[in-house]
């Protein structure tokens, strides 16, 4: 499928130069991902999305609220606060 000479015509292209084993590798590697390409066209896309999650949603929990925990208390032991946050030196 992929070749040394069309990996030569797209170094040239690229302006890119190769020793012969660096080709060969290339050419190796090309093959390769060339390979992986052709697994991703073999996907099936005409199932729906959800169809493929394999999550079942209707064995989780339930989303119920809970109240935060107080930013008073959270801030209280802090030496520097501005706005409820944590004032921290800054890092360049």
């Amino acid at each position: 499928m992929f070749n040394s000479e069309l990996t030569k015509h797209l170094a040239e292209l690229s302006k890119i130069e190769f020793t012969d084993s660096e080709l060969e590798q290339m050419t190796a590697d090309m093959t390769n991902i060339i390979a992986v390409m052709d697994r991703v066209c073999e996907f099936d896309a005409s199932k729906p999305a959800y169809a493929l999650d394999a999550v079942n949603y209707n064995d989780l929990r339930a989303d119920e609220y809970t109240d935060s925990y107080p930013t008073d208390k959270i801030t209280a032991n802090a030496k520097n606060v501005k706005n409820n946050s944590f004032v921290v030196p800054k890092v360049v």
